[in-house]
């Protein structure tokens, strides 16, 4: 599936990019990293996708390593936002951590596409870009290891290791970008649904 027929995709998708011309160069490169992989991508595939010529690609971006590192930190900047949206929202640590995975969850399986690109390419980053993308995931990890360190200060989890849980909870769902299919038999609501329920079981939630 395409990054422009993603089941929750913008209207037009990476609306935020701009001029058109670089936002139409954006969703070919996500499309292509996506089902060839970084390095097995060119970036006359790029522009070809784009109906653009190859020379046109770098009137608006001085390498492909630069496309990667911006689809790259548009997709961290938005799955940071649903987290931290999900952490705050108040009520127990038991329903934002459940929130926080649903949320998280459904974003992976809605944008899977973009979400493949964002999770599994960020070896191919230059040291600099890396580093930033880095220390965003680390603030990723720091929310819902804040949710899940106030459950076990509060009582409602029973959680021997909150970094190890952590990194657990957020492979999980991460993974759903690598397998999710929008014409499989769930949904993303019903996949965030069921990842919810499996982690308040991790978390020992309600014991």
């Amino acid at each position: 599936m395409s990054t422009a027929q993603e089941t929750d995709a913008e209207d037009p998708p990476w609306a935020e990019v701009t001029p058109e011309a670089a936002r139409r160069l954006l969703v070919a490169a996500v499309d292509a990293f996506a089902e060839r992989g970084y390095h097995a991508t060119t970036t006359r595939d790029i522009a070809g996708r784009a109906g653009m010529s190859p020379a046109a690609l770098y009137i608006h971006y001085k390498t492909k390593e630069e496309l990667l590192h911006r689809i790259s930190r548009i997709g961290h900047d938005r799955a940071l936002a649903v987290l931290e949206s999900a952490a705050d929202s108040g009520g127990t640590a038991a329903e934002r951590l459940a929130s926080a995975v649903r949320s998280f969850v459904r974003w992976h399986a809605e944008r899977h596409t973009t979400a493949r690109v964002v999770q599994y390419e960020l070896d191919a980053l230059g040291e600099e870009h890396r580093a930033e993308i880095i220390a965003l995931r680390r603030r990723s990890d720091a929310v819902v290891r804040r949710i899940i360190g106030e459950g076990v200060e509060s009582g409602e989890f029973d959680v021997p290791d909150v970094p190890g849980t952590t990194l657990a909870v957020l492979s999980l769902c991460i993974d759903v970008a690598r397998w999710f299919n929008a014409q499989g038999s769930r949904t993303p609501d019903e996949v965030g649904e069921l990842y919810a329920g499996l982690v308040l079981r991790m978390v020992a939630a309600g014991r």
